[in-house]
């Protein structure tokens, strides 16, 4: 049996291919489209008010986009499908089933 176990094959995975696509320590897309709308905030508007306003609109949720993936960095993916459930599935066994 000892034989057979030195005898397998071992490949390594390397850990860029399974940790999750993270910017900043939070989502990458919604980082990115909060910083979107920030800079958006900040160039439309264009006083130090906005500026200021926009920088620091874009570092608290950048914060809780942090505290987010610190819980579960595929928390938007599970939500996504979570809302796509129905409320209610009928027990019946395919959906061509005829009543």
């Amino acid at each position: 049996m000892t034989e057979r176990l030195s005898q397998l094959n071992r490949n390594r995975i390397h850990r860029a291919l399974s940790r999750p696509n993270l910017l900043l320590g939070g989502d990458r897309e919604l980082v990115l489209i909060t910083g979107l709308a920030a800079v958006i905030l900040i160039f439309v508007v264009l006083t130090v008010y906005s500026a200021i306003l926009g920088v620091c609109i874009w570092s608290v949720i950048v914060g809780l986009l942090r505290a987010m993936a610190k819980s579960d960095p595929l928390m938007r993916q599970v939500y996504r499908r979570h809302i796509r459930y129905r409320p209610l599935y009928r027990p019946t066994s395919t959906p061509w089933r005829t009543l």
